[in-house]
């Protein structure tokens, strides 16, 4: 069978960035500048620049404004410092993975757990073939199981067909979590790789990966994923030739050897994973605080059912107490050992163990869970290289989807079982969760900020007493420094590009928000893995009334101006006017996203 995708199967994956010390003392170098010029400028903001006739408008902007330098500092904590784990010879049996050998030694057993619900049964089997492809240097017990939540008989048949294990259940309770804890009832291996429908494992991923585990008390092992599918684009030097020649393929040389590889048509969802795996996740090794992404990641079961035997006890416990207080108010008896058996059996069958949180988030929530044992300090590592590949969202609806999933679990998870204020972390754990966290509630003040040059466009009010030259020597030195900052922080990826995609995607993170405070559940979709048909335009309306109302606020404010209405000053205007432009640009970004077709459906 054909799929859209086949004709991209020849790709290989980008390798890791190269980490040079010399650059990383750089960007600690501009990192730090950055946010002294920064705390200068919101005290400055605080202290002496406020329009008290406009207090209305200059407090939330403000409020805004610091709320948004916080998840700077935060940033520049994730961002500090890459650390990689050395890689581990592959261990050639299972007391080289354990901290107390006992008994013979004997090959490692690791599961493969493909988990579907309506995926294109073929679409499945590719994922099956590439999975049964993985060497290894040693005797390995490698099973590969399927999860069929849809419980179908032609999953079953492929299943069969290609001679791996078919595991199914007669309910979908707890969604992708309840598969997984399902699977893990019917199966034993000492590692469990977690694997989607579409994720398609290198032959490379064990040997490059069980080497950690010589490490006991390493838990889990994330990998990048890659979507293969995405549109590649050309880099800037060979657009820019191909128009203007000569001079073109100079100017995108230089431009390239300044800012790095800029790419013409790639992504039009601004969707490349690697500036999350290969810049934020893998920083986050040296505070131990790498979470769990779900697919193409690597988990010891004794870790998974450790943290789950240890939930279930303390919820037993915490439900019998409750029980033998109702007990003694009932029967007015005083508490013996006959109450409290009974109030633990009842406890013990009104609990699930659930190795995999049942949560939208299960893959964060699980690593969550690791991070907080205080027993054993389970360690999770990011692996740099790409060890599989998947599949892209092929439209806007899909992308949104996928999307709200991850803020909404986000958000549910910082409002209902704060990780940040519970016990058992270390405090760069913590402060790498809360940043995490903070960027999801950052749709709140980007809102502002889309908003801010609105009011002064439209109504000539300003949130500063002028825009004068103290307030552009406050602000200009920062925005430059936070810029070379981050140009050197994520050297070698795009991103400004992940900066107005995180702007332009404010509205799916407000309807998380507004969903998580109303308590409402966050669902469980399956993200479709084929392109959906129609139009998406009506996904992004509040992205273009952003942008046509900044066009006729620009075009009023310059008409105000020079027929002298309003308080508008040239400052303001320009001001007011860059900043506009920006959010336009990164506006059209979701726009574009809405129109697309891939060449192959186009």
């Amino acid at each position: 069978m054909t799929f859209y995708f086949t004709q991209f199967e020849h790709r290989r994956p980008p390798p890791p960035l190269p980490n040079s010390l010399v650059r990383e003392k750089i960007w600690q170098i501009l990192g730090v500048t950055s946010l002294a010029l920064g705390a200068w400028y919101i005290h400055w903001r605080w202290t002496q620049s406020l329009n008290w006739d406009a207090l209305w408008f200059a407090i939330p902007l403000l409020l805004a404004e610091s709320c948004a330098y916080l998840g700077l500092i935060l940033f520049t904590l994730n961002l500090w410092k890459v650390k990689d784990f050395p890689i581990l010879t592959p261990p050639e049996g299972i007391n080289q993975c354990v901290a107390d050998p006992d008994g013979l030694d004997r090959p490692v057993a690791v599961d493969v757990f493909i988990a579907t619900y309506n995926e294109d049964e073929e679409l499945v089997r590719l994922s099956i073939r590439d999975a049964k492809a993985m060497r290894y240097p040693h005797p390995i017990d490698l099973h590969v199981h399927v999860l069929d939540d849809g419980r179908r008989p032609t999953m079953r048949a492929i299943a069969e067909e290609e001679a791996v294990g078919y595991i199914t259940r007669d309910n979908n309770v707890g969604f992708k979590a309840g598969n997984l804890r399902n699977a893990m009832e019917h199966t034993s291996g000492d590692f469990i790789l977690i694997c989607d429908a579409d994720t398609r494992p290198f032959p490379t991923l064990l040997e490059r990966t069980l080497g950690y585990f010589r490490d006991p008390d390493v838990a889990f092992v994330q990998t990048p994923q890659w979507f293969y599918d995405l549109p590649e684009g050309e880099t800037l030097t060979h657009w820019l030739t191909r128009r203007m020649g000569r001079p073109g393929r100079w100017l995108g040389s230089a431009t390239e050897w300044i800012f790095g590889e800029i790419r013409v048509g790639e992504d039009p969802f601004a969707n490349d994973p690697a500036l999350f795996y290969d810049i934020i996740q893998r920083r986050r090794n040296a505070f131990n605080a790498a979470f769990c992404c779900g697919a193409a990641s690597l988990h010891r079961r004794e870790a998974i059912m450790f943290v789950a035997l240890k939930a279930y006890g303390d919820a037993v416990a915490k439900t019998s107490g409750e029980t033998r207080s109702r007990l003694a108010r009932l029967t007015r008896r005083c508490d013996n050992a006959q109450s409290q058996a009974l109030a633990r059996w009842q406890a013990a069958q009104a609990e699930e163990l659930t190795p995999y949180k049942f949560h939208v988030s299960e893959d964060i929530y699980t690593s969550i869970v690791l991070h907080q044992d205080q027993h054993r300090r389970w360690k999770s590592v990011l692996h740099p290289q790409v060890e599989s590949k998947m599949l892209s969202p092929q439209d806007l609806l899909t992308w949104t989807i996928q999307r709200f999933k991850y803020a909404g679990g986000s958000l549910d998870i910082f409002f209902h079982d704060n990780p940040v204020v519970a016990p058992g972390m270390s405090l760069g754990q913590r402060l790498m969760y809360l940043t995490t966290f903070w960027s999801y509630l950052g749709a709140v003040w980007n809102c502002i900020f889309l908003l801010a040059p609105l009011v002064y466009l439209f109504l000539g009010v300003a949130p500063v007493s002028a825009y004068t030259g103290d307030f552009f020597s406050h602000a200009l030195p920062f925005l430059i420094a936070n810029e070379l900052a981050f140009l050197a922080g994520t050297w070698g990826m795009s991103g400004y590009k992940g900066k107005v995609s995180y702007l332009a995607s404010f509205p799916i993170s407000l309807r998380a928000l507004w969903a998580v405070l109303r308590n409402q559940q966050i669902k469980f979709p399956v993200t479709p893995k084929e392109r959906q048909d129609g139009n998406f335009l009506h996904l992004v309306w509040p992205q273009i009334t952003i942008m046509t109302l900044t066009v006729l606020g620009l075009a009023w404010a310059t008409l105000a101006w020079r027929l002298e209405i309003g308080s508008y000053t040239p400052g303001g205007l320009i001001a007011n006017g860059l900043w506009g432009l920006n959010n336009i640009l990164a506006m059209s970004i979701m726009v574009r996203a809405a129109l697309w077709q891939p060449e192959h459906q186009a």
